[in-house]
């Protein structure tokens, strides 16, 4: 810190806030591309559905605001959100003990974007007690570069910072995975003993979700040792 107050006020815009709203512009961008990144998977998966497929099976891509969109693959639906918050990752995270951020500790400033898996049919029926699974967070900084936190492939194929800015190419996988993982995983119903009582109550405002299932499938990294 210098003597002068005003000085370090103004280095601090200059250095951390540029560098924060650089990373948020690069945000929208990066949310854009995953948009119609998923438009496209999303119309190569339609034209290859088999033929037998039951016309039920219905995939599609919806925009519902300025920072959500879903992709509905069948029965499963993914819920991105962008995060209006430029965030850092917890001082102990490996990024933030790299030589790439050392050199540039703008670098750690990271906007976010949230992908859940949600059953397709929670939305349709308005079922406000199911739930939903986080799947990946997708990361981006003002150097356009990304980062991915997800588990299996997810977090195998992306599992640090990127040396490149960020591509249609590496969208396009990433959505691919996230749509292997949704689809992959299976609806399990709850054990008998756990469901056999309920409420009127229950029984009148929550009928829609009584008894439904839990996917499977879904643990991140910090959940490993909790049973699914």
């Amino acid at each position: 810190m210098s003597q002068n107050p005003l000085e370090d006020i103004a280095k601090m815009l200059h250095d951390k806030c540029s560098a924060k709203q650089v990373a948020f512009k690069n945000l929208q961008k990066a949310f854009e591309l995953l948009y119609h990144e998923s438009r496209h998977v999303i119309d190569t998966i339609g034209g290859h559905l088999m033929e037998g497929t039951d016309p039920d099976v219905r995939v599609g891509v919806f925009e519902i605001g300025e920072n959500e969109f879903h992709v509905k693959i069948a029965g499963d639906l993914l819920v991105f959100i962008l995060h209006t918050n430029i965030v850092t990752l917890d001082p102990e995270h490996g990024l933030n003990k790299s030589p790439y951020v050392l050199e540039n500790p703008s670098r750690r400033y990271l906007g976010q974007i949230n992908v859940y898996n949600f059953m397709a049919d929670s939305f349709k029926y308005n079922r406000l007690n199911d739930t939903g699974y986080l799947l990946a967070r997708f990361f981006v900084n003002a150097d356009n570069h990304f980062l991915v936190e997800g588990d299996g492939q997810l977090g195998y194929n992306f599992n640090d910072i990127s040396d490149r800015e960020i591509n249609e190419s590496d969208v396009s996988i990433f959505i691919q995975l996230l749509m292997v993982r949704a689809v992959e995983s299976d609806l399990i119903t709850p054990p008998f003993p756990t469901i056999r009582m309920i409420t009127l109550n229950e029984k009148v405002g929550l009928s829609a979700s009584v008894g439904m299932g839990q996917k499977i499938g879904f643990q991140m990294s910090h959940d490993r040792d909790k049973p699914v």
